[in-house]
Order: structure tokens, then sequence, then C-alpha cells
């Protein structure tokens, strides 16, 4: 979105002539009222930089606004010219900011917030206390106004009030469309991702801290000569309130929003002077109204209804020539990325460790293994958002300590599990922005000549074919992957690094992103996957890296890997725990107590569950099997009410339940055991067994019940009073399971219980899943370590890339070669 337009333009220039001509025609007092709007609207101008560009908080300019006062104040006093005197005051202020910014942006939201209160009350506090320079309680007083010709002295503060007013809000503009405005508003929208494109947070938001600063302090310096005496009541805490007021209810991050929120606030109060005492009552419920029907402000609510998107598409064909030569490195000595040896650990778990490899310019290079094999820690590492405990990250230079905007500047590029876009930014910001390489550039100017060129190319190469000025935020899911491949690309890093591009695509949208991996690396670039998508990873993969439990286990060609049997059983689970048998085969009641038909879930655009049939009898415990990203955890989602599905129903006993919430189909009888566990890591075990009875209202003996599932899982009976975040993966897992177990359900839902667990907690769990099936337990369990399930299953269902390919009693499931082949892509 491109803020200076010629609407702009126009709009503008209607604003200074309408203000000028208002300076001659409006009697002394009214010309006081609008003086002060126009500085309200400049201090608007510096907020909406700090808060609609950088997106943060402050209740304190109230105390730049007094130091521009007082600055220009002692200055004047001293006879020190008009306009030298305001702009000093104005650069004091900057600095102060900066000052105050430097360690205050270390935090954000609600500390931030209280951290500029603490400043706006300790420069009130300091004005009051500092007589001999600022006059104390008294106050400075006998302050000369400007004088120009004949020109009356209230007249000529109204007119350099309006000329400011009217040169910051083109400031704005063009501040809004530069590269410092584009580096605020990508920190604002994702700072994780600002930094993986070479954005120092810290850097920016100073900035954006320090011009705020410096126009609201430029405000301030025209106080004294307007009312020719200041004191510290002159600037009230409240005034900081409606400073911010200004910015919220006009529209923040807007180019008119402070000059509607201005004359609400200080106009609309002249007019109804008779209700002074309920000014800020007025106020209050003005905002409640804006916040509930307009949350982006009244202007930002008049943009969004009558605002046309507009529509420019980029190329059909790429061209080749011009993205050749931005890739054109060859005098580089680079020949790729050398990993050896990293390691982390987080508390006493080792996440990764001794992974090393090397990842050559113009190779996919692909990390694999099961859930939590350390695959995106990996990843973290290599882009600077971890810090490896050893070993060393190379590309061309050391790179293993250095920050993320750091190790992004030295050309590496990476997209996330989870779409990080620059929301409210449009697709072809979101590729500028990631053209200046985490440098801001030049305030005030916009991006270099040829640069939207090049982005067209880049948008046209991945396949993106919609307009390129879409905000991000409505994008489509495919094409959120699409454009976030593209801005990393724009960085024209040496090293992209992808966490699951493929999550959630189409089987045909995959095939494409197969082709366009083939075509990156093409351009000299080492391209790092992560992707639980094995066709796509055996198809496109130069060589593989294998984890399990952040060890490495395999290393090499697709074909090697494919038949390893280190890494089939990483993936389907050993063959060592061998669990006790039922006392005799299930024979229970055939009318299903669980059952679903045709469903069908989504994950973004595309489904990831396609019309499904799963049916649980009553005392049966079912496994659900299938690689990462089959669609197993879906499924649980979908029954539990916690993902809508997109088809299909859901039955429990007698009931649909596909319209009901995810509290109603837990009142009904559904419990899930979530994949992580979820635990109320700062509550008690007791709370947390507690917890899970919830629903229920026929609890006669809370002490017995809950000393049946310490009995079931003797390990807790210690820990019972214990924080359930101090305890172990696998004491949490027993928790998490007792937990649901107190709710008494018709079918437990276990998704990934065996996930990070040690072997022999993994044995201890499984017993007690076998003990909780014979004693008469309807359960429905997904778990990857397929051969881990089966020992405890009645049957089984396996999922390939959202389908059912395979259902069977467990004893068949496990001596089909089938199960295999879903797992590692195919034979």
């Amino acid at each position: 979105m491109t803020m200076m337009n010629n609407k702009s333009f126009f709009g503008l220039g209607l604003l200074t002539l309408v203000s000028f001509t208002l300076c001659f025609l409006l009697d002394s007092y009214s010309l006081l009222v609008f003086t002060l709007c126009v500085l309200t609207v400049l201090v608007g101008v510096g907020l909406n930089i700090l808060m609609g560009m950088s997106g943060q908080i402050s209740f304190g300019h109230i105390a730049f606004y007094a130091i521009g006062a007082y600055v220009s104040a002692l200055l004047l006093i001293n006879e020190v010219p008009f306009v030298f005197a305001i702009i000093i005051a104005a650069f004091v202020s900057g600095f102060v900011g900066i000052l105050l910014a430097i360690p205050a942006l270390r935090v954000s939201g609600p500390y931030l917030a209280m951290i500029t209160i603490a400043f706006a009350f300790a420069v009130h506090h300091g004005l009051m206390e500092w007589r001999g320079l600022t006059g104390g309680a008294n106050g400075l007083m006998g302050i000369p106004m400007p004088t120009l010709g004949d020109i009356d002295p209230n007249q000529l503060l109204a007119l350099a009030a309006s000329f400011l007013m009217c040169i910051s809000l083109f400031a704005y503009a063009l501040l809004y469309n530069s590269g410092w405005g584009k580096s605020m508003r990508a920190v604002k929208a994702s700072p994780i991702a600002a930094r993986s494109l070479g954005f120092n947070p810290i850097q920016t938001k100073t900035a954006a801290f320090a011009i705020s600063a410096w126009f609201t302090g430029l405000a301030g310096a025209i106080i004294p000569p307007l009312m020719m005496y200041i004191s510290p009541s002159t600037f009230p805490f409240s005034q900081s309130i409606l400073f911010v007021l200004v910015v919220i209810i006009g529209g923040t991050g807007t180019l008119w929003g402070p000059v509607f929120g201005a004359i609400i606030v200080v106009v609309l109060p002249e007019m109804l002077s008779p209700l002074a005492e309920y000014r800020l009552l007025i106020f209050a419920a003005l905002l409640l109204s804006v916040l509930w029907g307009a949350p982006r402000g009244l202007f930002g609510e008049l943009q969004r209804r009558f605002a046309k998107t507009q529509i420019e598409l980029p190329p059909k064909l790429v061209n080749q020539q011009l993205l050749l030569q931005f890739y054109d490195r060859a005098s580089n000595a680079i020949t790729g990325l050398k990993v050896d040896n990293i390691g982390i650990q987080f508390g006493g778990v080792k996440a990764a460790q001794s992974v090393s490899f090397d990842a050559s310019l113009g190779n996919v290079t692909s990390i694999i293994g099961p859930n939590g094999a350390g695959k995106t820690t990996v990843l973290n590492m290599i882009s600077g958002f971890y810090q490896p405990d050893q070993g060393c990250i190379e590309l061309g230079e050391q790179l293993a300590g250095k920050n993320a905007y750091q190790i992004a500047r030295s050309g590496i590029a990476r997209t996330y599990q989870t779409s990080q876009l620059f929301d409210h930014m449009s697709v072809l910001e979101n590729l500028l922005s990631a053209m200046q390489q985490g440098y801001m550039g030049t305030p005030f100017v916009s991006q270099k000549t040829g640069q939207k060129e090049l982005a067209l190319n880049l948008l046209a190469l991945v396949g993106y074919s919609g307009s390129i000025h879409t905000p991000s935020q409505d994008l489509p899911h495919v094409d959120r992957r699409l454009v976030e491949i593209a801005r990393a690309l724009a960085t024209r890093p040496w090293v992209l690094l992808l966490d699951e591009p493929a999550a959630g695509l189409s089987r045909q949208d995959t095939d494409k992103l197969s082709a366009l991996l083939r075509v990156i690396a093409s351009y000299g670039i080492a391209v790092i996957l992560v992707e639980h998508d094995m066709p796509l990873v055996m198809e496109v993969s130069d060589q593989i890296l294998v984890l399990d439990a952040g060890k490495p286990i395999a290393q090499g060609a697709p074909n090697i890997i494919r038949q390893d049997k280190t890494v089939i059983e990483a993936y389907l689970g050993g063959t060592d725990y061998q669990a006790q048998p039922r006392k005799s085969p299930w024979k229970g009641n055939k009318d299903a107590v669980l059952f679903c038909k045709k469903l069908s879930v989504d994950y973004g655009a595309a489904p990831v569950v396609h019309d499904v049939d799963i049916v649980v009898y009553p005392g049966e415990l079912v496994a659900i099997l299938g690689a990462n990203g089959a669609g197993k955890s879906s499924i649980l989602q979908a029954l539990a009410g916690l993902k809508r599905p997109i088809s299909g129903h859901i039955g429990l006993q007698d009931e649909y339940i596909n319209e009901l919430s995810a509290n109603e189909i837990a009142h009904r009888g559904l419990a899930l055991v979530p994949e992580g566990r979820q635990l109320f890591t700062n509550l008690s075990v007791r709370d947390n067994l507690l917890m899970g009875a919830y629903s229920r209202t026929d609890i006669v003996d809370e002490n017995a019940e809950i000393n049946e599932i310490l009995n079931r899982f003797p390990r807790l009976q210690d820990r019972i009073d214990s924080e359930a975040g101090l305890l172990s993966g696998g004491e949490q897992q027993m928790v998490a399971v007792g937990r649901a177990l107190m709710a008494k359900p018709k079918v437990l839902l276990l998704d990934e219980p065996s996930l990070g667990l040690a072997p022999a907690m993994i044995g201890e769990l499984y017993d007690a899943l076998a003990t909780l099936r014979d004693d008469g337990v309807t359960i429905l369990l997904v778990d990857q370590m397929a051969n881990l399930a089966l020992q405890v299953a009645d049957r089984g269902y396996v999922l390939e890339t959202g389908r059912i390919v395979k259902s069977a009693n467990a004893k068949e499931l496990l001596a089909n070669p089938e199960l295999e082949q879903a797992y590692m892509g195919g034979s």
C-alpha cells in the first residue's frame, strides 16, 4: 500500500490551505483552540510512528512534550531566535527518547507502557524539584512571543504550528513508504521474521521512538510562547492518555488518523463546554464505542470500507536474465554451508547433539526424522535463533554465536512452519522490505529503481499469480507459502532454510513446490529442507540427514536412506518393547461408541484429511498410524471439536457432534490428551487431576478417585503436591492421561503419548495403556511409533497424505510391508 499518492497530495494541499486560512479568520480564543488542535495533530503524528509503524505503546509522551516546552522556554528567555529554539528543543526531546528507548525497548506490551508512565512521572517531579532551572511549581513566565512584521504573534504561532503539522503529515507519508518505514512495520508485524531478514528490532524500535519523541518535543516547543507561561501543571499525566486516544480514535497507522482524532479530542470538548466536568467520562464512552464499532479507528474504518485494492499481477514469464544477474556471485569463494558438531541443550535435555553436515550451493539437503527429533532446533541454531552450546557453523565465516539478524545479513534466509508474513503489508511490500537485507536505508526515501521489477519476477518464479498489492493477511494458505519463499529469495541468500513448506498444500501444489525447489537450487542457492512429506523429500533431495532424539542416525542419498533399517526403526519404532497381551481377544459390543464418516479437515487452503471413515467400538483400543503430516492429529482435533471439519459427520453413540463446541464435546464424554501434554504447569499434580473432572457433577469422593489414578501411575504418588512443570516428560504424560481419566470419558483420545520420552518411560506408559485397555477403557490412539502402538492396539488405520490406505487388526498391520511404505514414501 502506497500512502503518498495523488489523493494524499491533494488532501495535504487542501489541509494546508484551510489551516492557513483559518489562522486569519478565527477570533483570539478560537485561534488558541485551533493552535492546540494543530499541535495535538503534530504529537499524534509522532505517536502514530511509534504505535502505527513500530507497534510500541507509550503513555509517557507528555514528558517529551514538557521537555520540548521547557527547553524552548529557556532558550527564548535567553533571546535565542524562535526557529532555532524549537528545532533545538525537538532534538533534545529526540535524544532523550533514544536514551529512554535503548533500555526500555528490551521489554514490550504492558511492561513498556509501565516504563513510559514511570518516565512521565519522573520528568514531572524533576521539573518540580529543579527550581533553579525550571522555576519549580511556579514555572517560567515572561516568555517572549515571536514577531514577523505586522502579523499578530498569535496568528504567527498558529501559522507556524499549521506549517509544522502539514510538514509532519507529509514526512509521515514519506517515512511510511521508505526503507525505515518498511523496517518498522516489519518489526511490528513479526519480530521473528524481521530478524530472519536481517533487521535489528532494537535499532528499528529505537529509531521509531526517537522520531516520535522529536515530533512531540517540536509540538511542545510552541506551547511556551503561545501561553507565555509554563509550569509542571501545564503538562498533566492525563494529557498523555489523551494523546494516545487521538491516535486510537483517529486510526492507528493511517495518514489522516491524527487529524480526525485531534478534532474529536480537542475541538469536540470545546463544543460541549457545558459538560466539562464529564469530559473524561465522555472520552471513555467514546473510546469504548470506537474500539467496539471501529477497532481500526474512524479513518481506518472509512479506509477499510471505501478503499479499493489496486490490481497488478506478476508477469507470466520469468525474466531469467534479471534473476541470473541478481544471483550472480561468481567472484565469491563461498561453496556452501558447513555445520560441524553443533549441539544444544535446554535444562538437562539435549535437544540436538553432534550434528554435522555440508550443504553445497546448488544442492537440496533435507533434514528428516520423527516428531521431536530436533529438526527445527537445528534450523534455529543455523539461523541464529538458538545459540549452539558447541560446534561450528561456517558460511565463508564463523556464524555460531551471532545474532539472528547478523546471520541473515551473512546470507542465510528462512521460512517457518507457520508462515510469518508481515500482515497489513502488501505482497509487494513484503518483498521490498526483504530486499533491504536488514539495513534501514535512508529515511523519507522510497525503494530503489528496479526493485519492483525484481520483486515481480521473484513472485512469478515461485508461481504466485495474485495481485501484488493484496494485503498479506488476506492471502489464502498456499499463496502465503509462496510469498514467504519469494520474500526469503529477495534477500539474495546463499542458503535457504525451509521449515515444512509443504504443510497444508494439496498434492498438486506439493508437486509444483518440488519443481520450484530444484529451480531455486539451480541459481546457486543451498536449499536446506525440513519436511514431513516423504515423497517430496525423496524426490527433490540430493542428500538427506536423519535425526532421532537430537542425534544423527543416517546420512546419504535418498535411495540409501529409504532402505536404512535404523531410519525405518526411528519412524516405526523398535520391536524391543513387548506389551502385555489381552487376556482374551476383544469381543465387545458392535454398536459404535465413536465414528466418523467421510470426514475431511483442512489446514489453510488444502484438505489434510480426505473422506476418512473410522469406527471405534466400546472397550477397543484403536490406533491411527502414519508418517508425520499424514493427518493423524488433525483427525483427533476434529473429533474433539478443536478443528471444524469441512465435510463429513462425527458421531458419539447416538448423537452427531459436528456442530458442538469443544467444551460441549468434552461434556458429552470425549477426553483428549493433546500432543505435548498441555498441562497447567504452575498447578500441582493434584490440581491438574482435579481439573480433568471439571465437567462432572457426580464426584462423591475426589480423594478416592485421585488415589485410583495414583494406583495406575505409582510414580505420581510422591509428586502429588509438586508443580506439574517440575516433573519429567514421562511423568507429565502420566499426569495428562490421568487428568483425562478423571473425566470418566466414553472415549479417551491420545495424541502422540510417546513423543520425547525415554525408552524406559515409554514402556511404563504403554504398560499402563494396556491395563486401561484390559479394564474396558475405550481408547483411540495416535502415535507415530507404529510398532509400539500396534503392540497394545486391537485394530489400526494407516493414513497416507490424509487418506486411509489400510485398515486391519494389529497383528496383520505389523506384518504388512505397506506400513513401512506409508512412512518412507514408497518402495
